[in-house]
């Protein structure tokens, strides 16, 4: 079993901080919109440009950070990250404690993290690829993986008492901490990190912030997986607002009952990701990703029929769960999988492109479908996009390709 896999002291700080964060995150998950909503009296378009049009200026934020990245030591790079969505974490609870905090604050602070999440991911994926040989990287996605599942199912219950007794604010503050407890396990990591190779030119091109999608698109094994992610993540994550409506307005479920259905589920994710190393032994990576990709495709068409009462309940449940174990053996496959096809100098202007592509065309498709949802109705919307999501597995690699090792300036 993976967790009998040891991977080394530098991993299991890194795995420990990797848990601080993700902890946090989801102890302050919805913490944004409730605060504009209780504190600053906001309205939907205001509570729907929190998560849409920030995370679209954080994304596009990000963009030249790809080539920063590549050419510093990606420790260095993040630790900055974590410490600065820290600092801008902590200006909330700060303004809101003088009295002085904004619906513009709120949307800047957004932005911050958003673009620091960006480069905190392309510095990790890249540092992961120094750290340990490709024969372990799936047991460290599956790792992170078991992680981000385990906190979603703990966080949200968590924050939800944090927020009760102290308001939405003291999650946000705890949020912070994490971030600041992430920068401490990541330094207390030391070791020697390879350096990285020098920048070609003595000035940055605007051709080098394009450079992690040339790569990607000019790659075979590459290229049918990132659209593959982008419209994916995209379309199911459009519904979910939608969803919200639906269960929480039309269905009249109670907001304990909206938690449960999508908090429980996520023992599904926790099973899988424990599950992808032995699959793939057994299996082979190829196929493990395209039957775990074909089959997460399927479960959004059952949204659509959910009704009232504890059937609708189950049922919501159900399709989560089925949805979430897909998607929890999925993803580690598909981490490992587009890390081994990615040279080491090119990891982070690669990585950086794909998170921009995800959370651009997510605040994209998640403004599209709210003004589906007004045109068709809330059912219709959602059902759309469930069928176009159905179209995603023909985006998935058709073969095993070689694994990449190198690629010309």
């Amino acid at each position: 079993m993976a967790s009998g896999h040891r991977l080394g002291r530098p991993f299991g700080l890194l795995w420990a901080a990797y848990g601080a964060s993700a902890l946090g995150t989801w102890l302050a998950f919805g913490a944004f919109p409730l605060i504009a909503i209780q504190v600053l009296h906001a309205g939907p378009a205001e509570v729907a440009a929190l998560s849409s049009v920030g995370a679209a200026v954080g994304a596009a934020v990000a963009v030249p950070l790809g080539p920063w990245v590549e050419f510093r030591r990606k420790r260095g790079v993040l630790i900055a990250a974590d410490v600065v969505r820290c600092a801008a974490l902590l200006t909330v609870p700060a303004a809101y404690a003088l009295g002085v905090l904004g619906f513009l604050q709120l949307l800047l602070v957004s932005v911050v993290v958003a673009a620091a999440d960006i480069a905190f991911r392309a510095a990790s994926g890249a540092y992961l690829k120094t750290l340990l040989p490709d024969h372990d990287l799936l047991t460290a996605n599956s790792r992170f993986e078991s992680t981000a599942w385990t906190t979603t199912i703990v966080g949200p219950p968590l924050g939800g008492v944090l927020t009760g007794l102290l308001g939405p604010v003291a999650t946000i503050a705890a949020d912070a901490l994490s971030y600041l407890l992430s920068a401490l396990g990541i330094r207390a990591m030391g070791g020697h990190e390879p350096r990285p190779r020098p920048r070609p030119t003595a000035r940055p091109r605007a051709a080098d912030l394009f450079d992690g999608w040339r790569y990607i698109l000019a790659t075979p094994a590459l290229r049918p997986l990132f659209l593959n992610t982008a419209l994916f993540n995209g379309l199911l994550m459009a519904t979910q607002p939608l969803l919200a409506v639906l269960m929480l307005g039309t269905l009249g479920f109670a907001p304990w009952q909206y938690g449960l259905a999508f908090a429980a589920p996520a023992v599904g994710g926790l099973l899988a990701s424990r599950l992808a190393r032995p699959l793939v032994a057994r299996y082979g990576q190829h196929r493990v990703l395209v039957v775990a990709g074909t089959l997460r495709a399927l479960w959004p068409l059952g949204l659509p029929f959910v009704g009232a009462g504890t059937g609708g309940l189950l049922l919501v449940t159900g399709i989560e769960f089925g949805l979430i174990f897909c998607c929890g053996l999925f993803n580690p496959v598909h981490a490992t999988y587009r890390l081994q096809h990615t040279p080491t100098d090119r990891a982070a202007r690669t990585l950086t492109a794909w998170a921009v592509t995800t959370k651009a065309s997510t605040a994209l498709l998640t403004a599209l479908w709210g003004v589906l949802g007004s045109l068709l109705g809330v059912r219709a919307a959602i059902a759309l996009a469930g069928a176009l999501i159905l179209t995603t597995p023909f985006l998935l690699p058709r073969r095993s390709g070689a694994v990449s090792g190198t690629f010309g300036s």
